[in-house]
């Protein structure tokens, strides 16, 4: 995690702290005026109410920002350490709020107020911290979740980048190992059990076959022959670089196509950066918050008509309700997808009996009446694309999104040329440009690969929203196949 990241989601953790601080303050209150029988007139002869969780929030935001212990986020802290740091923040801002409603002579709030106020205050707290380091170390503790990087050199510089990656408290970060441009280093040990795995110039079939998410050029570009060429090479692919100065830039010969270049601190080492994926951890965080509302109240909404999906495929064909199958996720992280069953059992075996009658180019396979198909409830279900909403499972475990490229299947990428790969460098997503388009069976493989590239160049949250709506379209007017 970069520090502009690790900033970010500190500050949003102490805004989330200050807005559970003051609801808890008008709990206590509240609470208080039951206490003295005065729950119905208790914020109406309070006159100094407002202006007392105005000042909550300031000694409170203050107090948090010295004492609020955020660290856990992305290092080692503890919890029991984190709330213990957070407990004695909030004693720190109660006795600010005290002092200060002296000075202004405010006496409405009472000590029975205050009370409530500190103890309801820890609990909260407490809870978001609790929660909060939960979905942390469940997503880091997950190999799915892992940043997988691979470091190019094998010396000094290297070596220190590997020790600088492990020391850091960042969990997510995980080194694949080294690639080399002599091949007699092959095989050797670089540092702490990190070894060199190939020759630079196989970096494009090394791509294709590992979970590669960032490269880092640990070497100086003018030891590289032809330089350019392997970073323009990981950009067509999607896959993101860093480049440690070395001041002789100008042996790098390449103008990025998509990438963006920033200039970030990496483990505490200044790098240069080149990403072909959007880096706006404010809207990417709100696309996740976004996946989860929609996946967990989508799960709700549609949970009857879930169930009467699956009683209709048990009437009409005995077997599984469900079908799962391994997609190809971000940067080729392998995955089980689930939908609706929507063939006869074995469908997958007669695949190859009908590989000629195949309609669509590339390595996509479809065809118009596919034999296979559960008659009526089969063909009803591709049609209305309600055979995909058990995917909403994949969103709330982080597999997916609702909105992005559509995750193929390990042996359509087997098949991909090099620039086809960079469709994999963004989550894989329920509903995607391409199942938006008029007559979209019949879009070329190039076109719909030129659609996912489009999507990922020009991502926002507004084009999410448009795409869910004209999905919302497409399927009740059951334009699927």
């Amino acid at each position: 995690m970069t520090r502009p990241q690790k900033v970010f989601f500190e500050n949003l953790h102490k805004l989330v702290d200050v807005g559970l601080s003051v609801t808890a303050f008008w709990v206590a209150h509240s609470l208080k005026d039951l206490c003295t029988l005065g729950v119905c007139t208790g914020f109406v002869k309070n006159h100094n109410l407002f202006l007392v969780t105005l000042l909550v929030v300031v000694c409170w935001y203050l107090s948090l920002s010295f004492w609020g212990g955020y660290g856990f986020i992305y290092s080692r802290c503890s919890l029991s350490a984190s709330i213990r740091k957070t407990a004695k923040a909030i004693l720190a801002a109660l006795v600010m709020l005290i002092v200060v409603l002296y000075l202004l002579k405010i006496h409405d709030v009472g000590r029975l107020e205050l009370g409530l106020f500190f103890c309801i205050n820890i609990l909260f707290l407490s809870l978001s911290k609790v929660i909060i380091y939960a979905a942390r170390f469940r997503r880091t503790d997950k190999p799915h979740f892992k940043r997988h990087i691979l470091i190019v050199g094998a010396k000094e510089r290297a070596k220190e980048v590997i020790c600088k990656i492990l020391a850091d408290d960042d969990h997510n970060l995980t080194i694949h190992g080294c690639i080399e441009i002599e091949d007699g280093l092959v095989g050797s040990e670089v540092a702490r059990g990190v070894k060199v795995l190939d020759n630079i110039r196989n970096l494009d079939v090394f791509l294709k076959t590992t979970i590669i998410d960032e490269i880092i050029f640990a070497m100086p570009l003018s030891e590289i022959f032809e330089g350019g060429r392997y970073v323009s090479l990981a950009e067509e692919m999607g896959v993101s670089v860093r480049i440690i100065p070395d001041w002789q830039l100008h042996h790098l010969m390449y103008r990025p196509a998509v990438a963006r270049i920033d200039f970030e601190e990496f483990v505490g080492i200044p790098t240069m950066a080149l990403h072909t994926t959007p880096r706006n951890e404010v809207k990417l965080f709100f696309k996740h918050v976004f996946d989860y509302c929609i996946a967990a109240v989508g799960l709700v909404l549609v949970g009857p008509l879930m169930l009467i999906i699956a009683g209709m495929i048990k009437i009409f064909d005995p077997g599984p309700v469900l079908f799962s199958q391994e997609r190809c996720g971000v940067n080729g992280r392998r995955f089980r997808v689930y939908k609706f069953r929507t063939m006869v059992q074995g469908a997958e075996k007669k695949l190859h009996q009908l590989r000629e009658l195949n309609e669509a180019d590339g390595p996509v396979f479809k065809i118009t009446n596919d034999p296979r198909i559960i008659p009526y409830i089969g063909k009803f279900l591709r049609k209305t694309g309600l055979d995909e909403l058990p995917q909403l499972f994949n969103v709330l475990q982080g597999e997916m999104s609702i909105v992005g490229p559509r995750p193929p299947i390990p042996a359509e990428v087997n098949e991909y040329d090099t620039w086809h790969r960079r469709r994999l460098s963004m989550k894989p997503g329920i509903t995607c440009t391409w199942q938006t388009q008029p007559k979209r069976n019949e879009t070329s493989f190039e076109e719909w690969m030129r659609l996912d590239l489009a999507y990922i160049d020009n991502w926002n949250l507004w084009n999410d929203f448009k795409i869910l709506l004209k999905t919302c379209k497409v399927l009740f007017l059951a334009e699927g196949r």
